[in-house]
Order: structure tokens, then C-alpha cells, then sequence
């Protein structure tokens, strides 16, 4: 008997082990499953929903990059050509670089160009050195008040610029700074949203990283430059790309701060592109298209980095 109960046992393991056998046959069906379902996921979009699909992407980059694109044809659009018509032509008939000339000898713009830069350089510096500092402090240094400094940064960006820009220019005007370009780049030196992109970033690290750095005898400055700075790369040049586009693209304060021509930021500088009495569209778009390029560069320089998040770089000793 017992030999028979052996045996039995011994031919249900085998008939197991079996190709095709009970073990065999949950997996393989298990695996037809997971097929059928991930063909199901990937193949199951119908032509209508392409369509729908595409249809809106299509309406979204119109109305995105249309504007773009119809400064920059009315920008090389000649004299000659009449840009008031009920059906203006959207493909210059005779495209030109005149108005880009024209805008040059009618106002200093490399003059305004190279203001708006500083201000830029000054803007993009400060919040690369402040908001990283402040948001390392916030996320990885424990010191009292910490919720309530954190509290108040949440707190700031609630408030539209327009309520603090009186506040902002009674400051500049206190400190001696008004009718300068330091004056101009000061309230956005440090823009409480960077400083939470970068406390963002620097949460994302591992703690043990600080932790194993910490027995190894680093202290704050040292885990910040070994540890943070090559992890949030990403962060920091999205950072500066928002920096930069906001101190470049920045109008109102500008026109506040500065009275003196001679130091009118460039935004500031093409509202003398439209006249009282005579409007040129054409050179109003060469000069939008001329304060472009510089965006167009800083973007192109960082977006390796920009898409990277706070997972680009690496750790170095």
C-alpha cells in the first residue's frame, strides 16, 4: 500500500513537471491573459478617436506657435505689402530683412539689449545662488521656525504682483536704487516659487545619501556640493530658464523704475516703435522677433537639462 501511495505521488510530480502539465498550463494561460490584455490596451484607440486626437493637438499648436508665426511674417513683409486687409496674406510676397534694419537706426535696441541682459544675468544669479541655498535649507536642514518660513513663501505666491509692486518701488526708491538697473532686477533677485521648485528637487534625494555623507564627516556645505547640486541639475536649469524669461520679458517694472532712456530695458525701449502719429506693424514684429532671440538661445542651451528633472546628474566625490 504504502509502496502504491509512493508511486501515485511519484506520477501526480511527474505529470506536473510535464510540458503541459497542471503546473504548466496557470502560467501559459496566465500569459495569454496578460497578452490579449496588453493588445487590448495598445490596439483598441478606434480611427474616430485618432482623429479626435489629432485634431486637438493641431488646434492646440495653433494657438500656440500661430501668434509666433504671423509676427514673424508680418516682420519680413515689404512696404508694399498691405497688412490691414480684411484677408492679409499669411506667406510674404516679398519677403525682406528691411524692417530688422529699420529698427536698429530708429531706436538704440542693442543699446536696450544690453541693459535687459544685465538685468537678466543679475536676476538669473540671484535666484540660482538664493533659491538654492534657501530651498537646500528647507529641505534638508532642520532649524527652528522652519513651517513658518515655509508658511510664508506658500503665502507670497498667493498675492498677484500688482498688490506688492507699490510696496516693491517704495523699497527701491528707500535704498537709493530707483532709475537703475539693480533697482530693476532687485524684487525678482529671488522668486519664491524657485526657491519651492528647489526645495522640491532637493526632497527628491535619497535621504540615506545625506545620512551616509553625514558619517563620513561631510557638514551642510560639503553634502550641498557633492551631494545636492549634481542631483538637481534639472531643477535648476528649469530655474533659470523662468528666471531669465521673466527678467527679460518684464515690462511694467521697467517702465516704473527707470525714467533715464539711456538705461530703458528693452521691452521698455520698443513701445518708441510705435509712434503717435505714424504705427508701423512691421517694425513693432521685427523688434518682438529681435527680443526673442535671446530666449530662443538660453532654451536651446539648457533644454538637455530641462527635460532631465530632478533625477539628471550623478554623484561625485
Amino acid at each position: 500500500m504504502a509502496g502504491s501511495v509512493r508511486v501515485s505521488r511519484t506520477g501526480e510530480a511527474g505529470a506536473a513537471l510535464r510540458p503541459g502539465g497542471p503546473a504548466e498550463r496557470p502560467a501559459r494561460t496566465g500569459h495569454r491573459r496578460r497578452r490579449r490584455g496588453g493588445s487590448h490596451v495598445f490596439g483598441s484607440v478606434s480611427p474616430l478617436e485618432k482623429v479626435i486626437r489629432y485634431a486637438l493637438l493641431l488646434l492646440v499648436l495653433v494657438i500656440t506657435i500661430g501668434p509666433f508665426l504671423w509676427q514673424l511674417s508680418t516682420s519680413l513683409k515689404s512696404i508694399n505689402e498691405d497688412v490691414y486687409t480684411q484677408t492679409p496674406s499669411f506667406i510674404p510676397e516679398q519677403p525682406t530683412l528691411a524692417n530688422y534694419a529699420e529698427v536698429a537706426e530708429t531706436i538704440p535696441i542693442w543699446s536696450y539689449a544690453g541693459n535687459s541682459l544685465i538685468v537678466a544675468v543679475m536676476v538669473v544669479t540671484g535666484n540660482v545662488v538664493g533659491a538654492t541655498l534657501a530651498g537646500y535649507a528647507l529641505a534638508r536642514l532642520r532649524f527652528r521656525g522652519i513651517r513658518l518660513v515655509l508658511g510664508l513663501f506658500l503665502a507670497s505666491l498667493l498675492l498677484p504682483a500688482e498688490v506688492t509692486i507699490i510696496s516693491q518701488f517704495v523699497i527701491v526708491r528707500d535704498l537709493g536704487f530707483v532709475d537703475t538697473l539693480v533697482g530693476v532686477a532687485l524684487p525678482g533677485a529671488i522668486a519664491p516659487l524657485n526657491v519651492l521648485l528647489m526645495r522640491a528637487a532637493f526632497q527628491a534625494i535619497p535621504p540615506e545619501l545625506d545620512a551616509a555623507a553625514i558619517i563620513d564627516g561631510a557638514n551642510a556645505w560639503q553634502r550641498l556640493i557633492h551631494i545636492g547640486l549634481p542631483n538637481v541639475r534639472g531643477m535648476l536649469s528649469v530655474v533659470m530658464i523662468f528666471s531669465f524669461i521673466g527678467a527679460w520679458d518684464d515690462f511694467l517694472w521697467p517702465l516704473l523704475v527707470l525714467t533715464d532712456p539711456d538705461k530703458f530695458t528693452l521691452t521698455v525701449g520698443l513701445q518708441y516703435l510705435n509712434g503717435t502719429f505714424v504705427s508701423n506693424p512691421r517694425l513693432i514684429a521685427a523688434g518682438s522677433m529681435i527680443a526673442f532671440i535671446p530666449i530662443l538661445i538660453v532654451f536651446t542651451v539648457l533644454q538637455r537639462y530641462f527635460f532631465k528633472g530632478v533625477d539628471a546628474g550623478a554623484i561625485k566625490g
